[in-house]
């Protein structure tokens, strides 16, 4: 073999083995992705069986950068503000802890239980003893559950005179035709489900131990028709709600029984809040839950399409689909607690430096809020464009640099790139004082969902689905007003039954205007 052949062999060999490492590598590479894609899974399934559910981060981690980002920060509060907030931001910080020391509500009933000495007469001088004074004190008590009948009694009368007929006052309207159950007591039912969700066997089983026999076909039959009493009251709340400049909205799977396959089919419940307490706003907190066979992207167009207003939301693709070309649009402001999680996994999972950076960043945006909360949506913007917004300018270039330092597919990546990829919904709010930093006005609202999908494991029908949507919309929304949600519902349900709420009057029966009427205070209309 000539000296140039076994060049040439050589070098081919050289190409071999070349293309082998390189395959090699790339193996590694993905096999390094693989498992760090699995220790997060891993990670996550732990904390949620074994760990804690906060997503809290030490404060003295970081220590060094925090010192350096506060003086940052007091920088740019120097040069925009004269070093001062605008008036009543200071001092706006953690809400003090909400605690009952010593003191019972006062709108509960007393009893009083009077502990006296056997004898008035003076075991020394034997005259009679006079009262100078005494101690009370006052200690919690409850009445167990009371179930009655309700007796509904019309006298009928007649006239000796005359004998032409029999006069009786006619028989009221009720919920159930021909049933015997109160409004009160399906309003109850319906509470105890959609509000505090516990199951209707739960309540069968209770009703059972006070010796009344009820199965979970009728519960469920009267909550059906309680439904469909509220149903226009329901959509009417939709339309309020839709009607609000500034909305939240987030979905979650829910498992509906399917009869002809033998199990459940996954569904979906969306959820659309508005509140506009943090700052001020005329919008009352309200939400309203809609059944949706599916997530696909045509079910938030069926939602949404005709709303041009700012829509808070998680980074799910079908809401991207909602901007339209022309005409008004619809802004879409992205939630920062979402972006923090995908952080959070990654560094409860790999201890990751950059993750634990990004959190603390992060961390202080939050901190500026809570600053000022409550106040009016100009004062907020005011902050923000000076406290915030060099922290954002910072926050983007350093993420950027970060992002040539992982690989784009491991976890830190992919978190990296879900924040640069969704940064300017990221960041609208901190030009326009009524946006939220993030959506958790709706995830506190779709939680009661979770919870009740945990008791109850699936819906029995679609129609049960859309039960459970109308009837949890009403109960949730009076809660969020500190209504009394029993209260609430049983004197709605006696005003549409009996017809005194006419059907043109129905805006009066919206939670906040319901409890306007009932302190006497003005009502608030939808916008």
């Amino acid at each position: 073999m000539t000296l140039s052949s076994r060049l040439a062999a050589l070098s081919e060999e050289c190409s071999t083995l070349a293309t082998e490492r390189d395959a090699a590598i790339a193996q590694r590479d993905a096999a390094i992705q693989e498992n760090d894609k699995l220790l997060m899974i891993l990670s996550q399934y732990k904390r949620t069986i074994f760990g804690p559910r906060s997503e809290t981060l030490d404060i003295g981690q970081l220590s060094l950068f925090t010192i350096r980002a506060q003086a940052v920060r007091a920088a740019a509060n120097d040069d925009v503000t004269g070093g001062r907030l605008p008036d009543g931001a200071e001092g706006r910080g953690k809400r003090p802890a909400r605690r009952n020391r010593g003191k019972l509500p006062e709108h509960l009933p007393r009893i009083d239980v009077v502990i006296d000495i056997e004898s008035h007469i003076c075991p020394c001088c034997g005259e009679q003893l006079h009262k100078i004074g005494e101690t009370v004190k006052e200690a919690f008590d409850v009445i167990p559950m009371q179930y009655r009948v309700k007796r509904i009694m019309r006298p009928r009368y007649g006239c000796r005179g005359c004998r032409q007929g029999v006069l009786q006052a006619p028989a009221p309207a009720q919920a159930i035709d021909g049933g015997m159950v109160t409004e009160a007591l399906l309003a109850h039912v319906a509470v105890m489900k959609y509000g505090y969700q516990l199951p209707l066997y739960r309540q069968e089983q209770m009703f059972a131990a006070q010796g009344i026999t009820l199965d979970r076909q009728t519960l469920a039959s009267w909550m059906g028709r309680v439904a469909w009493w509220l149903k226009p009251l329901h959509a009417l709340l939709r339309r309020a709600v839709m009607s609000y400049p500034r909305l939240f909205a987030d979905e979650t799977p829910l498992p509906v029984l399917d009869p002809g396959r033998g199990r459940t089919k996954v569904c979906q419940f969306w959820a659309i809040a508005t509140d506009d307490r943090p700052w001020g706003g005329p919008a009352p907190p309200a939400v309203v839950y809609v059944f949706a066979e599916d997530r696909k992207a045509i079910r938030a167009r069926q939602l949404f399409g005709d709303y041009d207003g700012i829509l808070q939301v998680d980074g799910y693709a079908g809401y991207k689909g909602l901007i339209r070309n022309g005409g008004r649009l619809v802004q879409l402001a992205f939630c920062f607690a979402h972006a923090r999680r995908k952080f959070w996994d990654v560094h409860v999972a790999t201890k990751s430096p950059i993750a634990a950076e990004a959190l603390q960043r992060i961390a202080m945006f939050y901190a500026i809020e809570d600053r000022i909360r409550g106040l009016p949506a100009t004062q907020r913007a005011a902050v923000r464009q000076s406290d915030t917004r060099p922290l954002i300018e910072d926050f983007k270039p350093w993420l950027e640099a970060r992002l040539l330092e992982v690989s784009k597919k491991s976890s830190l990546g992919k978190a990296i790139r879900y924040t640069l990829n969704h940064w300017d919904g990221l960041t609208r709010f901190i030009d326009d004082g009524r946006i939220e930093i993030d959506s958790n006005t709706v995830e506190r609202s779709i939680k009661p969902i979770g919870l009740g999908k945990k008791n109850y494991l699936f819906a029995g029908s679609e129609g049960g689905a859309e039960t459970w949507a109308t009837l949890a919309s009403l109960i949730n929304s009076a809660k969020l007003h500190d209504i009394d949600p029993r209260h609430y519902l049983t004197d709605v349900l006696e005003r549409i039954v009996s017809g005194r709420t006419k059907i043109n009057q129905l805006n009066t029966l919206l939670p906040w205007n319901w409890k306007a009427e009932r302190d006497g205070s003005e009502p608030k209309l939808a916008a």
